[in-house]
């Protein structure tokens, strides 16, 4: 989030500011026009196109509306584009062929021009997180989870504000994840900026794969880069009597702690603030690091993507180091990098080796989640050949 950042705007011929809130990073909006009811999603579309943001003073429910125009408007292709995409198609076998990563690439850039166009539509919130417009919902737990205490008036975008929104109804609610020896779901509470476990194929990973024999004898595990807290909480409904889950992220270890004293793990699992491993070794080291090796845009992206694969790197070049006799290190990673022409299978088990690894045998399984089989999906070529797999790695 942004800090000690004003944005500053006109109105009713006096100069104001306030505390500009960003998780993305963004700068705050130098040029700044109020809008209201009477604004047009075809105005607001083409000031948010050339940059200038809109600070509402209309009704709330309305700015959420006028969002969803102006989604409509930045995913609908426009006229030149389909008449470029006419003369692509036609001249396709003389153009070079684009590369995965150029496609990726491709594919990143528009997705931050996209965020860059829907976020222009900025909403005024007081110092105790309400919002003084008409019909504007009750925000104050929800902004007060995701920011904690204020004592200055701010403004955030409307699409960051319903995030923070969305996000509070999951922690509220939870998320069902698996079900335990009796049948009954398991529920995490995710936080706000904190990775949600959604995509429940890379936990059965966890939960089918053996346990390693040196737990017979020192039932202790490390959970890296706990989040949620969701793999420690499969480690422990595994019997494993002693688990070690670290983190550097504030977030996610208020987030974890949260979730294993909810489920009353917290006498197994203790939660600690560390750069990937705690003091000591384990018998086991499970780590699930981010999937593609690129650079985050926001906060909220560090959980999909480690910038030249530091985080995994990092891993493996210090397991060896807190593994016991035995023990085995389970990272779980999907091959998505390699079908984007951004990592390839070879670097990854150079990486094993060079750590004074072996790979001891892997278990792998395809997405389920529903851009694995969208056709229209951008990068759908990777994503439909995507394996997840959980790497068993030993001393060699």
């Amino acid at each position: 989030m942004n800090q000690n950042e004003l944005i500053c705007w006109d109105e009713g011929g006096e100069s104001r500011s306030a505390m500009w809130h960003s998780e993305n990073g963004i700068a705050a909006h130098k040029r700044i026009r109020l809008a209201d009811d009477t604004m047009t999603a075809d105005e607001a579309y083409r000031l948010a196109c050339e940059g200038t943001a809109l600070l509402w003073r209309g009704d709330f429910q309305n700015a959420r509306q006028l969002l969803q125009a102006l989604i409509r408007r930045v995913d609908k292709p426009s006229k030149k584009s389909k008449r470029l995409g006419k003369r692509s198609d036609k001249s396709a076998n003389l153009a070079p062929q684009k590369t995965p990563l150029d496609l990726f690439n491709q594919h990143r850039l528009m997705q931050s021009q996209r965020a860059r166009v829907l976020g222009m539509l900025l909403i005024p919130c007081n110092p105790d997180h309400t919002i003084s417009l008409r019909r504007a919902p009750d925000v104050v737990l929800a902004c007060s989870e995701a920011y904690g205490h204020t004592t200055e008036p701010y403004v955030i975008s409307l699409r960051e504000l319903l995030g923070v929104i969305s996000a509070h109804e999951w922690r509220k609610h939870g998320l069902p994840v698996l079900a335990d020896s009796s049948g009954e779901p398991i529920v995490v509470h995710p936080h706000y900026g904190v990775f949600s476990p959604i995509r429940g194929e890379y936990l059965e990973l966890v939960c089918n794969a053996p346990l390693p024999n040196a737990l017979d004898g020192n039932s202790i595990a490390f959970d890296i880069g706990v989040g949620t807290g969701v793999l420690s909480v499969i480690l422990a409904m595994r019997g494993v009597q002693k688990i070690v889950a670290t983190d550097l992220d504030e977030r996610a270890l208020i987030c974890a702690a949260e979730n294993i004293q909810r489920l009353n793990l917290d006498h197994q699992v203790e939660v600690a603030k560390a750069n990937l491993f705690p003091e000591g070794k384990a018998a086991l080291v499970v780590c699930n690091p981010p999937w593609l090796p690129a650079r985050p845009s926001s906060r909220l992206e560090h959980a999909v993507y480690d910038p030249d694969s530091q985080m995994l790197k990092g891993f493996l070049m210090s397991l060896k180091n807190h593994l016991l006799d035995q023990g085995e290190g389970w990272l779980i990673l999907s091959d998505l990098a390699e079908h984007l022409g951004m990592r390839t299978r070879k670097q990854l088990l150079d990486w094993i080796e060079q750590a004074g690894l072996q790979v001891l045998g892997h278990i792998d399984t395809k997405p389920k989640h529903s851009k694995a089989f969208d056709e229209s999906d951008p990068l759908y070529f990777a994503r439909s050949a995507e394996t997840t797999s959980l790497w068993r790695l030993g001393i060699r």
